[in-house]
């Protein structure tokens, strides 16, 4: 799979698009008018981008183009989870989860999933 780097904004499009598409220009711009008030322009100008790095495409509809998301959410959210992991923390998610533990932004009910996921984790490893 192609590494794609989505920024701040295209998450925005890809998050509505991964929910439901597929979506045209006029209905995403309704979206989200409310929570960024993007222009038609600005999100013309975003799904262009998207599409050069394969992560959407558009069919032709009736009366305007169709857009549909071309790579899956889970994939996309792994590499950029990734990506994030190697910048920030040279690529260790036990110093990641060590700081986090260490300025004591984990509440108990995220301490308490961290168990299940490692215990499932050893789990599978056996």
């Amino acid at each position: 799979m192609k590494k794609i780097n989505l920024s701040d904004g295209e998450w925005n499009i890809m998050n509505i698009l991964w929910n439901e598409a597929p979506k045209t220009i006029t209905q995403l711009t309704a979206e989200l008018k409310e929570s960024k008030d993007w222009s038609k322009h600005t999100i013309i100008t975003m799904l262009g981008r998207m599409e050069a790095k394969g992560a959407v495409k558009y069919e032709e509809g009736v009366r305007a183009k169709q857009y549909y998301p071309i790579v899956e959410r889970v994939e996309t959210a792994l590499e950029e989870t990734e990506n994030f992991l190697e910048k920030v923390y040279a690529g260790s998610l036990g110093l990641m989860v060590n700081t986090m533990v260490e300025k004591n932004t984990l509440s108990k009910k995220e301490i308490d999933e961290l168990y299940a996921i490692l215990k499932r984790a050893e789990e599978e490893a056996e």
